[in-house]
């Protein structure tokens, strides 16, 4: 998550994302055709909080999802590093970070062997996602599924596919959507069109304004922790030039908006869903993401931004449904982690391992191993083979010491602990496979987070980043409320089963029948 949070944080402050139950009697069954799209929506940091507290002012596509849908009120990525990538590759794989591979966002879909069409960004690719999606579940019983997935992010569009080499798309800082080498040569023409509009670079000199009257939103409309100080109120203007205009425009609504936009072109342009097959739409929004970072889960800038997301996600919703029969569309949604709150707002603590990892280095340097291998990331710490032992005694010592941190945990003890009751052991165990363990792990407090140039973040065990949505739409599903405790892992095996087809590898997932018809 550094490296990401950094890019974008000095690029920001530069410039101040089935069947149904047949009828019982003596007349036979109706048949069901069998689904022929998969919407799948991932929104980036969407905390279930904010489905409560906008609900009233919600009438568009989560509204719709939350009156028709099977609602799961206690859902978790039960994992520890509650990061972009790791939540993605869990959506429709079934499995956790452990056995996809993707433990970290710093190695996630970064890969500059497989570069970028038309920008010298870092590369991109799904090499280090390890199994199968629900994607490669369809494709072994027919060949002729296929999968369009988007998003702001790269790996946003990448992970939820695994590594199929489909058509996934992401945003490119230049403001334009573009795919890596390991999905096509060239971009499409019809990718090539859409980008020619030129939407981002077009913000230039407007501004992000209010959606309902000021009157509308009860938050103050500035606090001096939010975007670093600056442009803290309504209208954010988007800068003149159009090149940093285009930066901005990632951390607005209006991505989500362009998002939508480019997922129904490509929908259209790749006659997704019109098929005999089961094809799989992937969309995640990643503005929620966005705003949460820079203004906070708090502001009136989040709440502007659920309620226009709630518009858009309607309207791709009503859009798939003008194209394709709504009795052969599946729909799920879910989020890829929640979002802790400003932590000076509450009177909690920015922590830095600094004094502890030093102490790693130094030990690790004096028991003759690398010290320059010493690496610690979202409260995990890595140590070369040699120093092993020392560098890890030296590290728990001091970061024991350090103000702000609950727990520190050689990662070995955890193993020993009571999983049903320690839920953050529980989730620190899903999270790394055993080729690639950390020696100690840190959680910190609850509300503390770690330095990131961001006002808020996430990235813990703790439940507020850890709890998700999930809903579950579709005539495969019984609408309703659901209150037992269920796993973004249990998303991919629910919609196998209501789809009839099995996963091609062990998982960790399970269906959730009480949702099936």
């Amino acid at each position: 998550m550094m490296l990401h949070l950094l890019r974008l944080a000095l690029a920001v402050l530069l410039v101040s994302a089935a069947t149904m139950c047949a009828p019982t009697g003596s007349v036979p069954a109706p048949r069901v055709e069998r689904p022929t799209l998969v919407l799948f929506v991932t929104v980036d940091q969407l905390h279930p909080d904010y489905l409560r507290r906008y609900r009233s002012e919600l009438h568009g596509g989560l509204a719709r999802l939350l009156d028709g849908g099977a609602v799961f009120t206690q859902a978790f990525q039960d994992h520890a590093i509650t990061e972009t990538a790791p939540g993605h590759a869990s959506t429709m794989s079934g499995r956790f970070p452990k056995h996809t591979g993707i433990t970290r966002n710093i190695l996630g879909v970064n890969d500059p062997q497989w570069t970028l069409i038309g920008t010298d960004e870092l590369g991109a690719s799904p090499s280090r996602f390890q199994g199968t999606t629900l994607t490669d579940w369809l494709t072994a019983v027919d060949s002729g599924t296929r999968a369009f997935s988007v998003s702001m992010k790269d790996r946003g569009a990448i992970l939820p596919i695994g590594r199929s080499r489909q058509q996934v798309y992401w945003f490119a800082m230049q403001g334009f959507f573009t795919t890596s080498i390991w999905y096509a040569d060239t971009l499409p023409t019809w990718v090539r069109r859409f980008n020619q509009r030129d939407i981002a670079r077009r913000m230039a000199g407007r501004s992000w304004n209010l959606l309902l009257p000021e009157s509308r939103y009860a938050e103050p409309d500035s606090s001096p922790y939010e975007f670093f100080g600056r442009n803290t109120t309504f209208p954010h203007e988007y800068p003149s030039d159009s090149s940093r205009a285009a930066l901005i425009f990632r951390i607005t609504p209006m991505m989500d908006e362009l998002t939508v936009d480019f997922a129904l072109e490509g929908f259209d342009q790749l006659q997704i869903g019109r098929g005999p097959s089961t094809d799989v739409m992937a969309v995640s929004l990643s503005a929620t993401d966005g705003v949460g970072h820079y203004w906070g889960p708090e502001s009136r800038e989040i709440h502007d931004q659920i309620l226009r997301l709630d518009r858009q996600l309607g309207r791709l919703i009503e859009e798939v449904f003008r194209r394709v029969d709504s009795t052969r569309v599946l729909i799920a949604l879910t989020a890829d982690h929640g979002v802790g709150p400003i932590p000076e707002l509450h009177g909690k603590l920015r922590v830095r391992l600094g004094p502890a990892v030093a102490a790693a280095r130094t030990a690790v340097a004096a028991a003759g191993g690398d010290s320059s291998a010493v690496d610690v990331e979202s409260g995990a710490l890595f140590l070369p083979d040699s120093g092993w032992s020392a560098g890890a005694e030296a590290f728990v010592a001091a970061a024991r010491a350090i103000p702000g941190v609950l727990r520190v945990d050689r990662f070995a003890d955890l193993k020993r602990r009571d999983l049903a009751h320690d839920k953050i052991a529980r989730r620190w165990l899903n999270m790394f496979p055993p080729e690639i363990e950390p020696a100690v792990v840190v959680t910190l407090d609850e509300g503390n987070v770690y330095d990131y140039p961001v006002v808020a973040t996430h990235g813990s065990p703790h439940d507020y980043d850890a709890h998700v949505p999930m809903i579950f739409y579709g005539p495969a599903f019984r609408t309703g409320r659901y209150d037992e405790f269920a796993r973004v892992i249990d998303m991919g095996p629910t919609l196998a089963r209501a789809l009839g087809v099995e996963p091609t590898e062990p998982i960790d997932g399970q269906p959730l029948n009480s949702a099936l018809r």
